[in-house]
């Protein structure tokens, strides 16, 4: 039996962004999740986004748990200080083994591979593989024109409404581990 009752990937950017909230709110989410005894399963860099959610897991006793493929070793700058600390050949060994390794899936801002990995698990989720939540996490606003890209694709016939269904959209870190709690 782990010592951990159920461990969360987050998906974000491996950069800040240009507001100053997207930082905050990645060092709120590390601090929530070591907070509830969740460990964070993320791509294992320690730059941007994802470097601040791992810092704070760590500096508040939570556990981590990173995937990173080879190529990505000295871009992301690899954080080789994690509990675990994978390293795969590719970005799709990358994202199964993350996926894999989690009870729920948490989005912050990000670029295409944020959006990437999104949409693999949506598209999962929509298929049947798998019954997880899959949470924004919508600082600013951040993914607004994402949510009304989602209702522009059910509102033109291309996916039904349970597809909006499969989303959660959080305002803020606190509503963030409500929907988590709820969701597990």
């Amino acid at each position: 039996m782990s010592d951990f009752p159920m461990s969360v990937c987050v998906y974000c950017g491996s950069r800040d962004g240009r507001d100053p909230a997207f930082a905050q709110s990645a060092t709120e989410t590390g601090q929530m999740l070591a907070r509830n005894n969740w460990r964070l399963v993320y791509g294992a860099g320690d730059v941007g986004l994802m470097g601040r959610v791992a810092k704070a897991v760590q500096q508040a006793g939570g556990r981590t748990f990173g995937v990173i493929p080879t190529h990505l070793l000295a871009l992301e700058v690899g954080k080789r200080d994690l509990d675990s600390f994978v390293v795969t050949e590719t970005m799709h060994e990358r994202k199964k083994v993350m996926f894999m390794n989690a009870d729920a899936v948490v989005v912050l801002p990000g670029g295409a591979g944020s959006l990437d990995e999104f949409f693999e698990v949506l598209t999962w989720r929509q298929l049947g593989l798998h019954q997880k939540p899959i949470i924004l996490l919508n600082i600013a606003g951040f993914w607004d024109p994402l949510l009304a890209l989602l209702r522009h694709v059910v509102g033109q016939g291309f996916a039904g409404d349970d597809i909006l269904s499969f989303v959660t959209s959080a305002a803020d870190v606190a509503a963030l581990e409500k929907a988590l709690q709820d969701a597990l």
